[in-house]
């Protein structure tokens, strides 16, 4: 469970996160909202690249803010980002195997874990192939595996199925739903493809200017009112 309480977040006189009160429960969580609506600066404060003005976040009964952002990745956060973050010189199984040396586990497990991440991604490519030669939604999938590998307790999501064609959008959504079984950890999800969301998560936060406008159940939240005008544009 992470607790967020009262988070605030400015950038000069622009106020980012605006006092952001919120429980995501275990599972799957989808965090939606129009561009600039705050969803990644939300992400930046629970990775550690942003410090909140104000405001807690408490992750499974811990302090998370308190924790330098190497520290909260040995503690168990890990994120893709809507830019590719492995390096396209290295293998699959060494860009997965770096961030298996900065979680919790020790190095005796190493080589099976990172083919565990590797496999449940469903990658269909050698480990040894070099990223470069991959396609995108195969990259994708190399992201979803440094997320997963190493045990994680907070998997966050940004953007994961952005450009992908809807059959490997299809495969992405089945592997987002297993990660909490198959990893422990909670998934929070930010995607503007309301499908993927739907798909994924039981339960959806929204943010407008920073501020939280509706929360719970993913169905219903998708029909509130303030979320049509908000973020589907529809006065």
């Amino acid at each position: 469970m992470i607790e967020v309480d009262g988070l605030t977040v400015r950038y000069g006189g622009v106020t980012s996160l605006d006092e952001m009160s919120l429980t995501f429960e275990q599972g799957t969580c989808g965090l939606i909202g129009p561009n600039g609506a705050g969803k990644t600066t939300f992400f930046n404060v629970l990775s550690g690249f942003v410090r909140p003005a104000s405001g807690t976040v408490r992750a499974f009964g811990a302090d998370l803010l308190s924790m330098t952002h190497f520290r909260r990745a040995r503690w168990g956060v890990r994120r893709t980002f809507q830019t590719e973050q492995a390096i396209e010189e290295l293998s699959v199984f060494d860009n997965v195997a770096m961030v298996h040396e900065h979680s919790r586990l020790g190095g005796a497990s190493r080589r099976g874990d990172v083919l565990d991440a590797i496999s449940f991604s469903g990658l269909d490519a050698d480990p040894e192939t070099k990223v470069r030669t991959l396609g995108v939604g195969h990259r994708r999938l190399v992201e979803v595996a440094r997320a997963v590998v190493g045990r994680p307790r907070l998997v966050l999501l940004d953007e994961p199925a952005a450009g992908l064609p809807d059959e490997e959008t299809s495969h992405l959504s089945d592997v987002i739903r297993r990660i909490p079984e198959h990893t422990g950890a909670l998934v929070i999800l930010v995607d503007h493809d309301m499908s993927l969301v739907s798909a994924c998560c039981a339960t959806t936060a929204v943010l407008d200017f920073g501020k939280l406008i509706a929360s719970g159940p993913t169905a219903a939240v998708l029909r509130d009112d303030d979320v049509i005008r908000a973020y589907l544009g529809v006065g």
